[in-house]
């Protein structure tokens, strides 16, 4: 393990690491930042490569903290000692935890996922909002989902919101992203039946039998599922509307869905 110590907000290491709070800069450097002590736990325990972590010492006052520092050190990340200014620069929120990790963005393809025999999938495509794809993924570990693919998604998956949102389950081997074409295709070799939550199906979705190797379809909040989510493999299901609003926040329609699949399967 190695350590050093930064002093100044503008050493070069340090503006590489604010760079990571944009999208431009991790889809450069192929790396993104983790905050909070949970998240940074779960991506050690996933195998995240953390490649760097920016410590202020003064910061860490509980062992939590300090295991998570302990964590990432123990991993392999290089240590960088830094003082509250500099924290403050490299740090993402209202975090004050006293540790910042950079790791290498890892990139699941579909055709990598394990799934077991009769699996229940999530897909989410073109989902804007990073809050709502972290509560989705949150959503979908809490009701045993086995598999969550982002199709053209249109926010990272390494967002800090999203990170955030998803309370770290977004580091689970179990997520992958891919084009719309790919991920459908994908869903064809796995001869999964796909059910496409849209507002103006005529199916209800307790009607839909969401038993055995199923997919989950949601889209983005603004325009929907496209076309693509159409057509004899794909039957639509609606959530009732009883109210004036005419559609649900896509992160709570998942999780309806999730959980009427959970209780059908005998969750």
């Amino acid at each position: 393990m190695m350590s050093s110590r930064i002093t100044s907000r503008q050493n070069p290491r340090v503006k590489a690491t604010v760079r990571l709070c944009a999208h431009r800069g991790r889809d450069e450097q192929g790396r993104f930042l983790i905050h909070g002590v949970r998240e940074i736990r779960r991506a050690v325990a996933a195998g995240v490569r953390c490649a760097e972590a920016f410590v202020c010492e003064d910061l860490c006052t509980t062992d939590d903290i300090r295991g998570a520092v302990d964590a990432v050190a123990n991993a392999g990340a290089e240590m960088l000692y830094v003082t509250r200014p500099v924290y403050a620069r490299v740090s993402f929120g209202d975090r004050d935890d006293g540790v910042v990790v950079v790791a290498e963005a890892p990139r699941r393809r579909p055709g990598k996922l394990r799934l077991p025999a009769e699996p229940l999938v999530v897909v989410l495509e073109g989902v804007e909002k990073p809050g709502n794809v972290g509560a989705i993924l949150r959503s979908a570990d809490a009701a045993g989902v086995d598999a969550v693919v982002v199709a053209d998604g249109r926010s990272d998956l390494f967002n800090p919101n999203t990170i955030r949102a998803s309370l770290g389950t977004v580091f689970r081997d179990n997520v992958a992203e891919g084009t719309a074409a790919e991920v459908i295709a994908w869903l064809g070799e796995q001869g999964l039946r796909a059910f496409a939550a849209r507002p103006d199906a005529s199916l209800s979705y307790t009607e839909a039998d969401l038993r055995g190797g199923v997919a989950i379809v949601v889209g983005s909040e603004a325009e929907g599922l496209t076309p693509a989510w159409t057509g004899p493999q794909v039957s639509a299901v609606r959530l009732p509307m009883r109210g004036l609003a005419d559609s649900l926040n896509v992160s709570t329609a998942a999780a309806v869905l999730f959980y009427e699949a959970l209780r059908q399967r005998g969750g």
